[in-house]
């Protein structure tokens, strides 16, 4: 298959892992697929960054700001692909995997997003929330004969781009952990489906060179947000008291519920929560 006839192009947002990227197109230059890459350079401050995707051949535009999350938005728009598979510079597809992925989304018009089986690390271990989404207890989709989902990880997750862009992709201001909850309740929300496929492979080798304290407090920042954005008043009053509790002992509740209460305004703006059939299925999950 040549890269003009690719159902699937891969967008990838990267910033200052020059030699992470490189490994990772490599992998992606393999594959059978012959698939097109879009490399958003997400303001990296080493421009070793900019001299690996050149030498790959791959497209490349890089941002002048620190956009997170929001830079996958700007891959997906110069894509030319009815789907777009996400990569993480730690991250790339099995053989095959996207042109599975794309058979299904082929196959079942009603479906937004794919999540892939992600196998982390050398020894290839599953992700632990790969698991808890094949097991996912919502009823199957109407589209899809597929675990049904209300969640996902980008970096095994496979749209359909018009989907994708119709809500708006990624919320910039989540940045990078936790930004998946909102665009899967907004797709949810459009009366998209979202899928767990088995059989679609993904590999994931976590960076060593991230900073864990702060995605800490982004990742709860996040929830917090999202609970705001979304959920019934009941919900976000219980996740905001959580976290309040949370802050009393804990340094990085405390700076995430500030972070948080900064964003109220922007929240309070923005809320749309999601129906009550929707909240239903989110308490089934948990959540």
């Amino acid at each position: 298959m040549s890269a003009m006839s690719a159902r699937v192009s891969v967008v990838i947002a990267t910033k200052d892992r020059p030699d992470e990227l490189a490994h990772v197109l490599s992998r992606l230059a393999r594959l059978p697929e012959a698939l097109p890459v879009v490399v958003v350079d997400d303001a990296s401050e080493d421009r070793r960054v900019q001299a690996v995707v050149r030498a790959s051949g791959c497209t490349y535009l890089r941002t002048e700001v620190n956009l997170g999350c929001g830079a996958r938005n700007l891959g997906v728009r110069l894509a030319r692909t009815p789907y777009v598979a996400f990569c993480d510079d730690d991250s790339w597809w099995a053989p095959g995997a996207l042109d599975r992925a794309a058979d299904h989304l082929d196959q079942h018009p009603g479906v937004a997003l794919l999540n892939a089986r992600i196998l982390l690390g050398p020894d290839e271990r599953l992700e632990p929330t790969c698991a808890l989404m094949a097991a996912s207890p919502l009823p199957t989709g109407a589209s899809s004969p597929d675990p049904a989902l209300l969640g996902f990880i980008a970096c095994g997750a496979v749209v359909r781009r018009a989907a994708f862009l119709a809500v708006g992709g990624f919320e910039s201001r989540f940045h990078i952990g936790g930004e998946e909850e909102p665009l899967a309740l907004a797709l949810a929300a459009a009366g998209w489906e979202l899928a767990y496929l088995d059989d679609v492979v993904a590999h994931h080798h976590p960076s060593p060179n991230r900073d864990p304290a702060r995605r800490r407090v982004t990742i709860a920042r996040n929830e917090l947000w999202s609970a705001w954005l979304y959920r019934d008043w009941r919900h976000a009053s219980a996740r905001t008291w959580e976290l309040a509790v949370a802050a009393r002992r804990e340094s990085h509740a405390r700076r995430a519920l500030l972070e948080a209460m900064r964003g109220a305004a922007w929240v309070a703006r923005h809320r749309r929560p999601v129906s009550p059939a929707l909240e239903e299925q989110l308490e089934l999950l948990g959540r």
